[in-house]
């Protein structure tokens, strides 16, 4: 398993983990590839880019993702709520991960916004984890 696919699986384990995310959710709707026609509200796993970080003496790696939390709920509330609730359960966590360490896990930003059509609000949640490799 890649540094990346480690940190992308303890992520989706600790958002499962998570009983005040998944009550908001209103069960396991946290996805890597959401089914084709999704309960709202869910999260899904986006984006990642990864930098090298190594220094003279440590492998290293950047991880910057990116979460998505979609909602049908009027207005934004619950948009920017699921937010929250992402960045309770990541932001500093102490994950485990194989084959390599997570140094930090911080959430740099998020974003909410109305999709086109004006049915569906969007949270975009940013991350920047550092992992030692080996």
């Amino acid at each position: 398993m890649t540094p990346a696919q480690a940190l992308r699986a303890a992520i989706h384990a600790a958002l499962l983990a998570d009983t005040a995310l998944a009550a908001a959710l209103g069960g396991p709707r946290i996805y890597d590839v959401p089914p084709a026609s999704p309960a709202f509200p869910y999260v899904t796993i986006g984006e990642a880019q990864v930098t090298d970080w190594s220094t003279a003496s440590d492998a290293g790696e950047e991880h910057r993702l990116t979460l998505h939390a979609w909602s049908r709920q009027g207005g934004h509330d619950e948009a920017h709520a699921l937010a929250s609730l992402i960045q309770q359960a990541l932001h500093d966590a102490d994950l485990e991960l194989e084959g390599c360490r997570l140094v930090n896990l911080r959430m740099t930003t998020a974003e909410i916004r109305r999709e086109a059509g004006g049915r569906s609000h969007h949270a975009f949640i940013r991350f920047r984890a550092v992992l030692e490799t080996t």
